[in-house]
């Protein structure tokens, strides 16, 4: 039997490609009729490539071996050697900003993505929903005939639609992904990650104990998709985006592969810049008379820190390092397994090396818990210091200095978020198909950006820009394909100008010139003084000053003015406008605006057996009064397990049984664990049980007062000192029942948090009031009527 062929004439302009059925004799008598020619499959034009993108998080110019760093990545080295490294390439400075710019070949705020997705506002730019005029590069190449698959972080999906309810629509199989395995949020436990397939949560398919790891896990999937595709379709390309959680924190990596690091951080970040500087000249990816930037002044100079202070950094570093290796070792796991099957050269391979600089979140000193910063908490070394061998384990969320994350961005200034500087926005990118891309190891130092990446792919596979995708006209590209360079190494530069925005910290490249501000530091600091944007001081570099060495806003103030006026041009034909200096607050759905799932409710009703509820999909008891109902039913054995956990054990709290008796914890950034236990146990049969929670107020993050009640009589009384004020995780969530993911604390008994009772409903409340007493309050009132 012979397959059929693949339309040759088809309007690829209009998406989903419309059916045309030629006019046909129709017989009454089946057997009199012609027989029509099978319909033809949906294919993409011949010689179309397979695309695999390869996406590293948080990875500054200056880290990967294949720019000049310290992180040894041989097969990021090796799709260089293959084909051609990209030397200006660049991002948005943040992640989720980032990556729906890449997957749509528009601008961050064209698409509503000018923030990570739990900070979006109400205002056009920071919706954080993709505009149906603007349709991914998986939903064009899908209606053209390839299998699309996504695989790890995809966080684009704006919060309030990760409940069971959905819409499903900008979840990974909404954005045009046949095929789904990852997490929706900005990082995970790479031990424990709260995995998605398709839309459902799953288990992961191997324990801690036997050896899981995500980056492993994410590789195997992509390698047994593919595997079964070139099976069924041989003919059919696919388009595989594999988008590791790594190398954002936590930084999780097996010991073995931290020890290869032992002592080669040793010198210290600031001769590290020094090193990875020479070797970037070296291997031309900076022109020999760039210049490395000074060391900013609000980090302490390597000598200033004390013998403990090195240490504890020089570990977090080694760690960082190991966790890059192993996430390259793992492409290359990949790279090999398509070459055996001999699909690699028919693949285009594009490598990018960070989706914005090194992070340096995690301030001076580092953090053993990533979630402490995301609660404007800072760790010092003496918190660190006693956990050193836990580093890069399943009992850490560690995250290194800002230090080393600016050595890892050499030789520019800043980090991730700062994208008014090359430190934030300026990645190394490696690009190999050898069916078109013939260079060999070359370099393209043209200036270019993510949104650049899918007009790229759409020229590779022979595939125009649709005009209409599902019915809806679609907003031009704003990205220019970067093919014209694989053949003209001293080409035109073709993006002459492009604007960046994160948080108020902003940037204009036009013509060679680039001008910016910085509003705020990428890390907390006591010492520095937020002002209003309209003061904020504007920097200045020439077209001659590669890495941004020397400001010379004073000396052309006229050039400074013009540059000014075409930041707020672009900042206007792209929704960039009104910019929005607020931090901390935009957490807070009632505070930025964007939809709440709650819809004014202040109680929500939960039944057995849900879990993995996203913080902002269920009431928020941050910072405010609330209480704890449950329904349960108790057996004869004492109980014990969760009957409601939200958090894990980096930041959440729980209240759970233990051996019968009652108790709450609240554990604050894994720092301290606040437990208020009930005096006297309670017995077989059912109850009602309530958790009251009184809070101090007087800002965010106080603690309060807890009672502990079974069926209306107090059985316990305690204090919690601190709350957790912002966000308890961005992994681990609210479970009924149970403690999926790492628990809030090792204490449920041999149930593992499991509760070995039954539940029948538990209503968390946060008007103040118990829901038992509101309910008593509602008969009281219908009794007077």
């Amino acid at each position: 039997m012979t397959m059929p062929k693949a339309h040759p004439e088809l309007n690829r302009y209009v998406l989903p490609i419309p059916e045309r059925v030629p006019p046909h004799d129709t017989p009454m008598n089946a057997k009199e009729a012609q027989r029509p020619e099978p319909k033809a499959f949906l294919r993409p034009p011949a010689g179309a490539p397979n695309v695999l993108i390869v996406l590293i998080d948080d990875m500054g110019f200056g880290a990967s071996s294949a720019f000049g760093g310290p992180c040894l990545m041989p097969n990021a080295e090796r799709v260089a050697k293959e084909g051609i490294r990209f030397t200006r390439f660049h991002t948005t400075a943040l992640c989720s900003p980032s990556r729906q710019a890449m997957l749509c070949g528009r601008n961050h705020h064209t698409v509503n993505m000018g923030g990570i997705t739990e900070v979006a506002t109400a205002m056009p730019g920071n919706t954080g929903l993709r505009p149906d005029t603007c349709a991914t590069i998986a939903q064009i190449l899908k209606y053209n005939g390839y299998n699309t698959g996504a695989f790890g972080k995809m966080h684009q999906t704006p919060t309030w639609e990760t409940s069971p309810s959905g819409p499903f629509d900008h979840w990974p199989i909404g954005d045009g992904f046949e095929k789904f395995y990852g997490f929706l949020g900005g990082d995970t436990n790479q031990y424990a990650p709260p995995l998605i397939d398709g839309v459902t949560p799953i288990e992961q398919p191997k324990s801690i104990e036997d050896g899981y790891h995500l980056s492993e896990d994410l590789v195997d999937q992509v390698i047994n998709w593919t595997g079964s595709l070139q099976t069924f379709t041989p003919d059919k390309p696919w388009f595989a985006y594999l988008s590791f959680g790594a190398t954002h924190a936590p930084h999780h990596v097996p010991k073995e592969w931290i020890d290869q690091y032992k002592g080669k951080f040793d010198h210290g970040y600031v001769r590290q810049r020094e090193i990875t500087f020479e070797k970037q000249k070296e291997l031309g990816v900076v022109p020999q008379d760039a210049e490395l930037t000074a060391p900013t002044e609000w980090l302490p100079e390597w000598d200033e820190l004390t013998d403990d202070d090195r240490k504890v950094s020089c570990r977090l570093a080694e760690t960082y390092a190991a966790f890059a290796t192993h996430t390259d070792h793992q492409v290359g796991r990949l790279l090999d397994t398509l070459e055996r099957r001999g699909v690699l050269d028919d693949t285009l391979v594009i490598y990018i090396l960070g989706d914005n600089g090194s992070s340096a979140e995690a301030g001076p000193y580092g953090t053993f818990n990533e979630m402490a910063f995301q609660n404007s908490i800072g760790m010092t070394t003496a918190d660190i210091l006693p956990r050193l061998d836990e580093i890069g384990g399943p009992n850490a969320f560690n995250h290194m200095p800002s230090g080393w994350a600016h050595a890892m961005n050499t030789p520019y200034q800043w980090s991730k978020i700062v994208a008014s500087h090359w430190g934030g926005t300026r990645v190394g990118m490696t690009m190999r198909w050898p069916e078109r891309i013939k260079a060999k190891g070359e370099m393209r130092h043209q200036f270019h950006h993510l949104i650049d990446i899918a007009p790229t792919i759409l020229e590779l596979a022979g595939v125009p820009e649709p005009d209409f995708v599902n019915g809806i006209q679609q907003k031009p590209l704003e990205g220019t394909s970067m093919a014209y360079l694989f053949d003209e190494p001293e080409a035109a530069d073709r993006r002459t100008t492009q604007y960046f925005e994160i948080g108020c910290n902003r940037g204009i490249y036009h013509e060679g010139w680039t001008a910016m501000t910085m509003h705020r530091l990428p890390w907390p600091d006591e010492r520095e003084k937020v002002g209003e944007i309209e003061d904020d001081t504007w920097e200045l570099y020439g077209p001659d000053d590669w890495t941004q060495a020397h400001n010379i806003a004073a000396e052309n103030p006229e050039m400074l003015r013009k540059l000014q006026d075409r930041f707020l041009i672009e900042a206007s034909k792209y929704n960039v406008l009104p910019l929005d200096p607020r931090q901390r607050e935009r957490f807070d759905a009632r505070v930025a605006g964007r939809p709440d799932l709650l819809n004014g409710r202040t109680s929500m009703t939960f039944l057995p057996g849900m879990t993995r509820m996203n913080e902002n999909t269920v009431p928020n008891i941050k910072n405010t009064n609330f209480t704890v109902t449950a329904e349960v039913e108790l057996g004869a054995e004492p109980a014990n397990g969760a009957i409601i956990a939200q958090g894990g054990k980096f930041g959440g709290w729980c209240l759970y049984v233990k051996d019968g008796v009652l108790a709450y914890a609240h554990n604050w950034v894994g720092l301290e664990t606040f437990t208020v236990r009930a005096d006297e146990a309670i017995g077989e049969g059912k109850h009602e049980i309530l958790l009251e929670f009184v809070y101090d107020g007087g800002g965010a993050g106080k603690g309060g007062e807890v009672t502990l009640k079974a069926d209306g009589k107090a059985i316990g009384k305690g204090r919690v000192e601190k709350t957790v004020p912002a966000v308890f995780s961005f992994d681990d969530f609210m479970d009924i029942g149970q403690d999926a993911g790492e628990p809030v604390v090792e204490d449920y008994g041999p149930t593992g948090g499991t509760f070995s009772g039954t539940i029948e409903t538990v209503t968390i409340d946060i008007t103040g009031e118990s829901h038992h007493d509101h309910d008593l309050l509602l008969k009281a009132k219908h009794a007077k009527q």
